[in-house]
Formats: structure tokens, sequence, C-alpha cells
């Protein structure tokens, strides 16, 4: 079961290792990012973040779509984490499991408009969250679990 995807250009950090994971009740975090899943370093590093008694797992995005339609992964309580709001509207315009997007740390970068303290977007963003939104998946920016939720599309 698909618990939440976030969007944090840190990928597996402190804050995502433990706040989310325990906050959700994941048993399982899957990296979906291209450019980690062929980097054997950037996987050793995210390996020494996870916390203790979780799977880790590391994918492409496209093999984190197979992986997720294939149903090899409803066995555990799925925390996915990607980089860039690109990568979680590919993931969750493909997997109808991928309901729910959390937009956490959005680097601000040229051509970007802030619409929270840690997410910044580019128009080409601002249309990926509506589209997600128009699909029926739930887009919210917090970036701890206890924050209180704020609808990305309101912020926008």
């Amino acid at each position: 079961m698909v618990l939440m995807t976030r969007v944090d250009c840190r990928l597996l950090h402190g804050q995502t290792a433990v706040s989310w994971t325990s906050g959700l009740g994941a048993n399982c975090i899957l990296i979906a990012n291209d450019a980690v899943a062929q980097d054997e370093l950037r996987k050793t590093t995210m390996k020494l973040a996870k916390p203790s008694g979780t799977k880790l797992v590391i994918k492409s995005i496209e093999d984190s779509i197979h992986a997720l339609k294939s149903g090899v992964t409803d066995k555990y309580k799925l925390f996915i984490v990607v980089e860039s709001i690109e990568d979680a509207a590919k993931l969750a315009l493909a997997v109808k499991a991928v309901d729910k997007v959390n937009l956490g740390l959005v680097k601000a970068k040229d051509g970007t408009r802030n619409i929270s303290k840690s997410v910044n977007v580019l128009p080409s963003e601002e249309e990926l969250i509506k589209e997600m939104d128009k699909a029926g998946i739930e887009v919210e920016i917090r970036q701890v679990p206890n924050d209180k939720k704020v609808n990305a599309v309101t912020a926008l």
C-alpha cells in the first residue's frame, strides 16, 4: 500500500527518514530517482540514512512505475520519495495507488515562484500540480507530519 509520495530535493535525510517514515507508519521507503539508481556512492549514502528496521529500495522512475503496477510492492506500507514535482507527477499519473503527493522541499531556481516557505515552482510544475489535482490526486504542502496540510493548488 502506498502511504504517500514526497517531493524533497534532498531525497533521504533525517527529516524524511525519521519524521515521515515513523509518522506514516511506513516499513519500506522507495527512492524513485533515475540518477541515484545509477550511482553506487549515492545508493550507499541513502542506505546509511535509512531507519533501522525499514526496507529501502532504490529504482529509476520507470522501474518504480513497473514495480508499483506489478503488485510486488503491495505487501509493504510504502513511502515513496522523489526529487522533483515532475517525477512525482510521472508516478502519480501512471499509478493509481499513488494518490497523495507531499511537496516538502523544492529549491528555488531561475524562473521559480515561491508558494510556501520551502516550495518553489516553475510554471510547468504549476501545471503538473493542477493536472494531478484534476486527476484526483491530493497534492499538499507540509515539511513535517505535524504541520497543517496546505492544498498546493490553493497556494498557486
